[in-house]
């Protein structure tokens, strides 16, 4: 048994305050991965921070159409209210296919973008594992690796990232606000979660004792038009196997502006850029989504393992698009 010692914090400074000055401390929400992960002795801090009782519920509309979100609203009750439903649709999508109704009842929208990987040798202790123990080696290299990325790998590194709401937020270019030791900052969300590299140990830019406050999405007309699509082994509570979030706009035909991020096959949310690039000025067809989607998964990597997620994204791509397609043209 290890002892682990437990505050609770009224305010984001005092929060911030106590698990700066400790580095073996850590912030506390929803927990419903750091649980796991400590029961597992993944996790090892010798103290927890509660910050459930801080004032970061809100869902507040910004001038430009966009929302704040505020770190500690939960998963469900994003999901469920009209401003999201109605301008973001994707990530009320995303959000509903995330979890099971109890885990979205408690998990948090800033825990939902600082939960860890899936990945099974990072859970098992006696694995090596370059996040868990960096330079000790990546098991799922040559191991078993069905379910692990083919774009953002490295030598070190190949799990994926398991959030389903950061691919909308990805997609739409959110910002992450926080609070640290040095004050307010605001990433931009491609900023905020790291490719693995040398450094897969690294997944954030956060020094400790920066805690996630808030989410800001831009407004977006195009997102009103908007999808996520999560293809996996069986249809309620897993993890993706692929999955894209698509809005799209477009006039007479052609695509005016269009905004796609993949989940389940890379190591962050992936920012489909390649794929944007091609399809905006483009008629709105069959053959213009092939060919999105082959430019964004022309730089995959994969194993005899997971070599089907190259073709399983492209697909689901194309499939999202000719379903914005339809959309649009009704609308």
């Amino acid at each position: 048994m290890r002892p682990i010692s437990y505050s609770r914090a009224t305010a984001v400074a005092d929060a911030v305050a106590a698990v700066a000055a400790d580095p073996t401390s850590d912030f506390l929400a929803g927990g419903t991965t750091e649980i796991d992960l400590l029961r597992q002795n993944v996790l090892l801090p010798r103290r927890l921070v509660d910050i459930n009782d801080l004032p970061l519920t809100e869902i507040e509309d910004r001038p430009d159409g966009g929302l704040y979100i505020g770190a500690l609203a939960r998963m469900s009750k994003v999901a469920a209210a009209p401003a999201v439903r109605e301008r973001y649709p994707m990530i009320a999508e995303a959000l509903e296919l995330g979890a099971s109704a109890q885990l979205r009842h408690m998990a948090s929208m800033g825990g939902n973008m600082m939960q860890r990987v899936r990945c099974g040798y990072f859970r098992d202790a006696m694995s090596p594992c370059n996040k868990r123990d960096p330079g000790s080696g990546c098991s799922a290299l040559d191991g078993f690796n069905r379910g692990h990325a083919v774009l953002g790998v490295s030598d070190h590194c190949i799990a994926t990232h398991p959030s389903d709401v950061a691919v909308p937020l990805t997609a739409l270019g959110a910002r992450i606000h926080t609070e640290g030791p040095r004050g307010r900052k605001v990433y931009a969300i491609d900023d905020f979660f790291l490719l693995p590299g040398t450094t897969p140990h690294l997944e954030h830019p956060l020094e400790h004792g920066e805690l996630v406050v808030g989410i800001e999405v831009p407004g977006m007309p195009a997102a009103r038009t908007s999808r996520y699509l999560k293809v996996r082994d069986r249809e309620s509570y897993e993890f993706a196997l692929a999955s894209v979030a698509g809005a799209l706009a477009m006039t007479d035909g052609v695509i005016s502006d269009v905004r796609l991020a993949l989940g389940g096959v890379a190591t962050r949310p992936w920012r489909a850029h390649r794929a944007e690039e091609v399809l905006r000025g483009a008629t709105a067809d069959a053959e213009a989504f092939r060919r999105a989607a082959d430019a964004e998964l022309a730089a995959a990597r994969t194993t005899p393992l997971n070599a089907f997620k190259a073709e399983l994204a492209r697909r689901t791509m194309v499939r999202v698009l000719e379903t914005l397609t339809r959309t649009e043209s009704r609308s």
